[in-house]
């Protein structure tokens, strides 16, 4: 099976704007589609960083003397490029998704579709999985995580449960969760409500919107001016952070004026939202959910 199929291939390359002799970073290697699309379109002195915590991912790694893959986070994007020797950048990519090998691979734990070990870890180093997240998780810190990543009304009630079956025994498979789950699953939208509470407990265990923050905020110091962002969103709460930091540079509030009136942010939006057409959307349902915003570096 195909580790995974880049979400608006050509549209998110488009919009880095490439030039030859380049520097560019994919911030979310994963089966390596984009790089390799940006490969194509570097010269010789072009250069290609790419980063992924995922250790399956290293075994894409593209052998070109102009590309260099990081097996980290990019949370720690500016540190990493540092070490590198870089300091800026012509354009920045990130695919937030989960990749079709990580929601393929059953023993990942990531899918509702398969019994396996609760686990959801991106970074299989990582200490913290789905399992102690539902197991040794305070109600009240179920019940915020249910309500801020998943916006699910009877958060309270899921938190409850767990707790509760958690005296008896601990819950160590999806298949005793989605047990446990089946009297919050209405019928016909019982795969919608599991895929909300699942993406809830990943993005605790991955840590995903303070990721995310982190790296946004470095973007600003790492990109050249006139450099690009082109980032793909599957989510409401990444597009949202992802919107307002490229509309104000900030994910709260509005920035400050100065005594005439006028405010400096650091990005200018390039072209509208960007979302998959019917067609990639038909060979690729994942990329449903996507969408991608392009900003240039002021």
């Amino acid at each position: 099976m195909e580790y995974h199929n880049p979400v608006l291939l050509k549209e998110t390359v488009d919009g880095l704007d490439i030039k030859p002799d380049g520097v560019y970073v994919d911030v979310t290697f994963g089966g390596g589609g984009h790089s390799r699309e940006i490969l194509t379109r570097l010269g010789p002195n072009g250069k290609l960083y790419a980063f992924d915590q995922d250790k399956d991912a290293l075994e894409n790694k593209i052998e070109d003397e102009r590309f260099t893959l990081i097996n980290e986070n990019f949370r720690f994007l500016k540190r990493f490029l540092r070490f590198y020797g870089v300091k800026k950048v012509d354009g920045i990519l990130g695919d937030f998704g989960v990749s079709s090998h990580q929601f393929n691979e059953a023993e990942r734990g990531f899918s509702t579709r398969f019994d396996a070990k609760l686990d959801m870890r991106m970074n299989q180093g990582d200490k913290l999985s789905a399992y102690e997240v539902i197991n040794e998780y305070e109600e009240e810190q179920l019940k915020k995580l249910f309500y801020a990543y998943a916006d699910l009304k009877n958060a309270p009630k899921l938190a409850r449960v767990i707790v509760e079956a958690r005296k008896e025994s601990r819950i160590e498979t999806s298949e005793q969760l989605n047990e446990l789950l089946k009297p919050f699953l209405f019928r016909g939208k019982e795969n919608k409500i599991l895929a909300q509470i699942y993406q809830a407990i990943r993005i605790e265990v991955n840590q995903e919107i303070e990721v995310l923050k982190e790296f946004l905020l470095q973007t600003e110091e790492i990109l050249k001016e006139g450099g690009r962002l082109s980032l793909i969103s599957y989510h409401s709460l990444e597009d949202r952070l992802v919107k307002r930091y490229i509309r104000s540079g900030l994910f709260e509030g509005e920035p400050e004026k100065d005594m005439y009136g006028n405010i400096s942010v650091p990005f200018k939006k390039v072209s509208g939202l960007i979302v998959p057409s019917a067609e990639e959307i038909k060979a690729n349902n994942r990329a449903r959910s996507a969408k991608l915003r392009v900003a240039r570096k002021l």
